[in-house]
């Protein structure tokens, strides 16, 4: 049976290299999609994590999602935090989202005051704001765009000096003063969020009771930096989850047509062939066999190739833009498997049937 198989795949190879092909194409696809969509949203909550903060404070109806959040908060209620028991530093911080080359929120920051959280810069060269045009950036930015101190780096269409690199994992990629990011978007005197350090991470609670009793926050949000990072999941992210379905299911409809139309022309192809095989003697099973293990055979080629395809290019992207967090589990591996393998068992199951219900008489006598 599988010299069977073999042979009526190679007899016919463009079709059988465009199942492949496809096949391999939904494993890719679901892959890479996963890859970048798990690996921002892991690479978002470990640089939130590597700030020190204790805790966060947002202006009310604040999301899960770094960045896009607008800032109509005033600074000045960093005035107010400052006062409050437990509380060591205080750091207002602007988000600006930007897709100026890639999408990247840039930190508009007090320097003195974000490194009082807890977990100072490390420069690798450089050092802090010289001027207001400067800008710091961490080592997987300088890698990606080969950049030293002293170059130039543009961000919101203006020109700013690179005056130190730092160890990522810090908030963002890029940081620049506060003030001047306020000058650039116009919002004086705001501020995205409040990070907040304290004397003893066990004052959490208290702290965050301490705020909401102070008058007008009392419907700003206030969460410890443990309880944001386990909101940052695919199950609290709105649309996350619904996104990654859909892709599955995209992909499984790829592999399903393709699969079906594959194997249900080549059984109309080969009804003689079939009428052959059950004059001497074989039984509906067996050919039902013969076209489902044709299926298999095109699936494990396709799934192997699709697997190899998104290697190939998840190197080529970490090679171009080395920033890119990607994601990589042999469990997603297994599950693009899996619904490669059955979605291609379904597509093949009428035609295989249909095969195996061939009149043999009818069969020989098709011309």
């Amino acid at each position: 049976m599988n010299r069977l198989v073999i042979a009526n795949l190679v007899h016919r190879p463009l079709r059988s290299l465009i199942s492949i092909l496809a096949i391999a194409l939904e494993v890719t696809l679901i892959l890479l999609i996963v890859a970048l969509c798990y690996g921002i949203l892991n690479d978002s909550k470990s640089r939130q994590a590597g700030i020190g903060a204790d805790l966060m404070v947002q202006p009310p109806g604040s999301g899960n999602l770094v960045g896009i959040t607008s800032a109509p908060m005033p600074v000045k209620v960093g005035d107010v935090l400052d006062k409050l028991p437990h509380v060591v530093a205080a750091a207002p911080v602007f988000w600006q989202l930007t897709n100026a080359g890639n999408l990247e929120v840039i930190y508009g920051i007090d320097l003195k005051k974000y490194e009082n959280l807890g977990s100072p810069f490390h420069y690798f060269s450089g050092g802090g704001f010289q001027g207001p045009y400067d800008v710091i950036v961490d080592d997987k930015y300088a890698e990606g765009h080969h950049s030293k101190v002293g170059d130039e780096a543009e961000i919101l269409n203006h020109k700013f000096r690179i005056s130190g690199i730092v160890a990522h994992g810090k908030g963002a990629r890029r940081f620049l003063p506060l003030s001047t990011l306020w000058e650039l978007t116009g919002t004086e005197g705001k501020a995205s969020v409040f990070y907040i350090r304290l004397d003893d991470p066990k004052n959490v609670d208290a702290v965050i009771q301490e705020i909401k009793q102070v008058h007008g926050l009392e419907a700003y949000s206030v969460r410890s930096t443990e309880e944001f990072l386990s909101l940052m999941t695919p199950e609290h992210l709105p649309g996350f989850n619904p996104f990654i379905r859909t892709v599955v299911t995209v992909a499984m409809i790829i592999g399903f047509m393709v699969i079906f139309q594959s194997m249900y022309t080549a059984v109309m192809e080969r009804t003689r062939e079939i009428g052959i095989l059950k004059s001497l003697g074989a039984s509906r099973f067996y050919i039902l066999r013969v076209i489902l293990r044709e299926t298999m055979v095109l699936a494990i080629a396709g799934t192997v190739l699709g697997i190899g395809v998104s290697f190939l290019a998840r190197a080529i992207l970490k090679a171009r833009i080395p920033t890119l967090p990607l994601f990589w589990s042999g469990g997603w591996v297994m599950t693009a498997t899996v619904i490669a393998l059955v979605g291609a068992l379904l597509g093949a199951i009428y035609p295989a049937v249909k095969a195996a219900r061939k009149d043999p008489i009818e069969a020989l006598a098709y011309e």
